[in-house]
């Protein structure tokens, strides 16, 4: 089945009381049991499950190809957590060089005191990375495309290297999502997402996903972290999210078609010093680009303006349709002094700008970006 025919189909709930098209919204914390004791629906408290997060975490999985089974959290961090828990004292994780700030804050600030090792490595260069596994690294996780700079990570060549070592593989895929890039058919053990972003599209809701390739024990103890530590997803934002999976394709194509017009015309602009976009055949790693996400390469631009780091955020300043703020994936497009957000430890340019397009008509964002370039 087509990934736009799952996408309106696989969360869908039969509606036993009206029958009605969309699906029902189960706001309730708890439910009844029958009289021997049992639970006939297969529900009995909202932390543990609810039919609006079945539905969306059966989405998710089936969008992402290969999928044994998904689980959905409060936030994108909540995800990542869940699988570091997985891992026990004195296990070693590798983590990118250039990828999320929070995820790494989290390992280090968080999971270090509790005895887990982190170490960071270009995740570009295979041979980095087998230099950097220990004897008792037990994941290597993967960002591509990676925040901020939108560097890629070959998932297949990494998850043989891994798996021949028995360390297990996950990628973030929050900005290529299951429409551009299905890490489980590369190779990957478990696929995490900021469901915050393209998945929900909306700048509404918070979430997070993670989609494991087995229904193993790793599987079974991300469930238990999920209902344990609490940080499960409430019904009406699993109805919002699963919502948003049904115009997720057309919104993706949409977004990334505009994204690669506007890198393409930013590229020969004299203000411009680097674009930074996977789908441009002057990005270094555009091979990879076109293996790993053949059907588009997402709707993330990061730009470098010629200057220094006043002068970009003089730029972001003097747009009009993108509007100042730190997320992306949404239908409004977004630009961030990425820098300016991540602290006085950030390694990454002051000169540059992180784009999020949007779904605004292309023409307007490129009116907009000119006037801000030369003003």
């Amino acid at each position: 089945m087509k990934k736009e025919t799952l996408a309106i189909h696989a969360t869908h709930i039969q509606d036993e009381t009206a029958n009605s098209v969309a699906t029902p919204i189960f706001l309730t914390t708890t439910f009844e049991r029958s009289a021997d004791g049992s639970y006939p629906k297969g529900h009995m408290y909202s932390r543990n499950s609810n039919p609006n997060r079945d539905a969306l975490e059966k989405g998710l999985a089936a969008l992402e190809g290969g999928g044994a089974r998904a689980f959905a959290f409060g936030s994108g961090l909540a995800a990542v957590s869940a699988v570091f828990q997985c891992l026990s004292k004195g296990d070693h994780i590798l983590m990118p060089e250039v990828g999320y700030y929070a995820s790494y804050k989290l390992a280090e600030e968080i999971m270090g005191p509790w005895g887990l090792e982190v170490s960071q490595v270009d995740m570009g260069s295979l041979s980095a990375i087998e230099a950097a596994i220990q004897p008792n690294t037990r994941l290597i996780w993967v960002e591509t495309p990676a925040n901020p700079l939108l560097s890629l990570s070959d998932i297949e060549a990494i998850s043989t290297l891994a798996h021949a070592r028995g360390i297990r593989v996950g990628v973030d895929n929050t900005i290529a999502t299951p429409i551009f890039q299905n890490p489980l058919a590369l190779g990957a053990d478990i696929v995490m997402h900021a469901t915050t972003k393209y998945i929900g599209g909306h700048s509404d809701v918070l979430g997070g996903a993670i989609v494991v390739k087995e229904n193993d024990g790793w599987a079974e103890r991300i469930h238990r972290v999920q209902i344990l530590m609490g940080a499960t997803q409430n019904p009406l934002d699993c109805y919002l999210l699963a919502r948003g999976l049904k115009t997720l394709p057309i919104r993706m194509r949409e977004q990334a078609a505009s994204a690669l017009d506007l890198a393409k015309k930013l590229e020969k602009h004299p203000q411009i010093a680097q674009v930074h976009y996977p789908g441009l055949a002057s990005f270094p790693q555009y091979a990879l680009a076109m293996k790993q996400m053949p059907l588009g390469q997402s709707a993330m631009i990061s730009i470098q303006i010629q200057g220094d780091e006043s002068r970009a955020r003089q730029v972001a300043n003097s747009l009009r349709l993108f509007t100042q703020a730190t997320s992306l994936g949404g239908v409004e497009s977004l630009v961030e002094h990425r820098r300016s957000i991540e602290g006085p430890a950030s390694t990454t340019p002051g000169n540059l700008l992180r784009l999020s397009i949007g779904l605004e008509h292309v023409d307007d964002l490129w009116e907009d970006l000119q006037q801000a370039l030369q003003g």
